[in-house]
């Protein structure tokens, strides 16, 4: 028998319900991905939804699994798989097929690659369609039987992540001559509803096979269209005709790039994995009533999450500020108003997560509305103060700024638990997450010793966060005339910046500790936590350049980039959710912090890291967390197996990457572009940005490095704008 350590043994008996279950990777089945407003489609390699090992593929609507079969057949055998790619900004999923050797009487009857089957599928606001061309490029007519079968088992997005439910609603199927409906009435009270439409209709439709007879002459085609809708509630599951349905994407994802700015480098590789993350980032984006808003990513977290909306719209301020506003305005509709324990809901909080699905309406799971985390709240208030940096729209600024002094209500009243000055969580709900920082698995905060803090906890980016939400707050209040407003946000920010150095600095470590527990015991274990004191300006001069040092130990930087724990703590494994991994968007809010310091070659180091790191990986997408083994030589990074693929803030990470490289800041109020200690990884001569809009002109721009730094160049102005190089 195998005795566990005490901390170890605490880990598993405080394992989270809600974690989801590896029983294959992601990256090894080699999913194809789609992704359009609420509706996100999984596919494997051949285009079929074919549940294997995980069980994750199929087509999902508003939280459900509306389609969990689709499968391709020839007779009844699988065609064999030629190629297959998601292209054009991930609109399409494009598939070649062809057919294996196909026998009659016991002899090869049409050999193997004589048909060839096209297969093209995009999706739509609810649903999807998908053509078929099927070519034969023999010299003699083949007869086919194409079968198409289908199936959907409603399950909330949640039971394919693993929960197990006593009961559920009741399924049923029904066909004519084109469709196939599949319906499902859930213990909610709400009819589900998938119809499967073929044009031409097929020749034998039984259950939920289609069977299409087809002759093909030689050199001659033929095509099959499926449209497929999903519906809730009352509505009919009805699609848009194709071409128009198409249109409508096109339409909208134009709409989505108008207001980004164009950016291009020396380097192909680079661009292609900024033209790679743009497109991620623009598949995330879903339309609200309040604007655009990125979900958070696919497969298991494709809905709103507050700090990951935030975060990827900080991450991309500077391109496209249309993106904070949409996130702005949501958060702001949404913030709570009322004490709710099973929401972990105060008024002034902001929110954490928001869920469709049977799940969430039954209260199987608290996250219809759920505001369980704690770092939310302030960062709302850092990005509605950046946002108003970034465009000058003070009219905006005035619009948003009840929900800013609700959100600030919130720190006073709710954040600080037990009166010491610092900011700490402790869930209300039961069922709710128990850690509420961006790392919340259940093992993230902890001792030295491997024992799980106990709470209330008080981490460390929060104080950070808190720290720029007050400072951020006093430049909107001065903004909007209310000075004394303004100082006294000031005075409060420097109280908790003195209380932070005093209380989490840990000078053995030269680091900040991770948290202080319910005893205010602080967790002197390395992180990538602190980092986060640079980022939001809470650090002074003397311990910023002391942690920057800490961070890039080699027990802290693997080579591909920070990790999330030291390899020297006692809980780290690099394969693990937050205790040892690499993460994308925790790097690049170390590299911002890294540059607002002055530590500008620091933050390239790490864009150099994740550069290389995405060299390795499938079309360049950097997933939400990979594995944080020491960098080996002619050796690619470990996969952690059910990473989010694509995940927003890892895609945004590049442009606060880039961002930190070139010190760029822009003060709309001013009409300033500011460029602070510019350099540029050694694979980049120069960068070019087209399009960059400052309040209501726009400017184009050319950075190029030098030996020991870089420069800029004016290509194009609209309006007037300054350029300013601060070396």
């Amino acid at each position: 028998m195998i005795e566990l350590k005490p901390g170890i043994q605490e880990v598993i008996r405080h394992q989270d319900q809600f974690y989801i279950l590896s029983t294959s990777a992601l990256a090894d089945d080699r999913t194809c991905v789609l992704k359009q407003d609420e509706t996100f489609g999984l596919f494997d390699r051949h285009g079929d939804i074919h549940p294997i090992r995980s069980g994750d593929q199929g087509l999902y609507y508003n939280g459900t699994r509306h389609l969990s079969r689709l499968e391709l057949r020839i007779g009844e055998l699988r065609p064999l798989l030629l190629s297959s790619r998601v292209v054009d900004g991930n609109r399409f999923h494009a598939v070649d097929l062809t057919n294996p050797d196909m026998l009659a009487n016991g002899q090869v009857a049409v050999p193997r690659g004589t048909i060839h089957i096209f297969r093209s599928k995009f999706l739509t606001a609810n649903g999807c369609h998908e053509k078929l061309r099927l070519s034969n490029f023999s010299v003699s007519d083949v007869d086919l039987s194409i079968n198409i079968r289908v199936a959907a088992d409603f399950a909330d997005i949640f039971e394919v992540r693993g929960m197990k439910r006593a009961k559920r609603g009741e399924s049923s199927v029904s066909v004519d001559k084109e469709n196939v409906l599949l319906r499902y009435r859930g213990l909610d009270g709400r009819t589900r509803t998938t119809r499967v439409a073929a044009t031409p209709p097929p020749s034998r439709l039984e259950d939920n096979v289609m069977t299409f007879a087809i002759r093909l002459a030689p050199k001659e085609e033929a095509s099959i269209h499926l449209g497929i809708a999903c519906a809730e509630g009352d509505t009919d599951a009805e699609q848009r005709p194709y071409d128009e349905a198409l249109a409508v994407v096109q339409t909208v994802r134009e709409t989505i790039r108008a207001g980004a700015c164009a950016i291009r480098t020396s380097n192909e590789d680079f661009n292609g994995w900024l033209n790679h993350s743009s497109a991620d980032l623009q598949t995330m984006m879903t339309r609200t009533e309040h604007g655009l808003y990125p979900f958070a990513g696919v497969p298991w977290f494709s809905t709103v999450f507050g700090r990951d909306g935030i975060i990827t719209a900080l991450e991309y301020l500077w391109v496209n500020p249309d993106l904070a506003r949409g996130v702005l305005d949501f958060l702001a509709a949404h913030q709570a108003t009322e004490t709710i324990a099973y929401q972990d809901a105060e008024p002034g909080k902001i929110l954490h997560e928001m869920r469709r699905g049977e799940m969430a309406n039954l209260k199987e799971i608290p996250f219809g509305l759920y505001y369980g985390s704690v770092d939310s709240t302030p960062l709302f208030i850092h990005l509605a103060a950046a946002y108003f940096r970034r465009t000058g729209d003070l009219t905006h600024a005035r619009a948003l700024w009840p929900a800013v002094e609700r959100a600030l209500a919130w720190i006073d009243k709710f954040g600080d638990l037990d009166g010491d000055g610092f900011i700490e969580y402790d869930r209300k709900s039961a069922d709710g997450l128990v850690n509420q920082g961006w790392k919340d698995s259940n093992d993230s905060v902890f001792h030295d010793d491997g024992r799980l803090a106990e709470g209330p906890i008080a981490l460390c980016e929060v104080q950070a966060y808190v720290y720029d939400a007050r400072v951020g707050a006093a430049e909107l209040a001065a903004a909007l005339g209310d000075n004394e407003r303004a100082a006294a946000l000031l005075r409060q920010a420097e109280e908790i910046k003195a209380h932070f150095e005093k209380e989490f600095w840990c000078e053995s470590l030269s680091t900040y500790a991770l948290a202080l527990d319910g005893k205010k015991w602080p967790c002197r274990v390395r992180t990538s936590n602190a980092g986060h004191a640079l980022f939001s300006g809470i650090a002074t001069p003397e311990r910023a350049a002391t942690l920057a040092h800490t961070l890039f130990t080699d027990d802290s930087f693997s080579g591909w980039g920070v990790r999330t724990v030291s390899s020297k703590e006692k809980l780290y494994n690099p394969m693990s959710y937050h205790n040892g991994s690499i993460w994308p968007h925790d790097n690049a809010m170390v590299a911002a912090g890294l540059a607002r310091y002055g530590f500008t070659n620091e933050a390239v180091k790490i864009t150099g890291g994740l550069f290389d790191a995405g060299a390795f990986m499938d079309t360049q997408r950097l997933p939400e967390l990979f594995c944080g083994f020491r960098r080996r030589a002619a050796e690619g990074p470990t996969q952690y197996p059910v990473a989010c693929s694509p995940q927003a803030w890892a895609s945004g990470s590049i442009f606060l990457l880039l961002q930190s490289c070139l010190g760029l800041e822009i003060d709309a109020a001013n009409r300033q572009v500011i460029f602070r200690r510019p350099a540029l990884p050694a694979a980049i001569d120069w960068v070019e940005i087209k399009n960059l809009r400052v309040g209501a002109g726009s400017i184009d721009l050319m950075l190029e490095r030098h030996a020991m730094d870089a420069g800029a160049r004016i290509l194009r102005r609209n309006g007037p704008i300054d350029v300013v190089v601060k070396m």
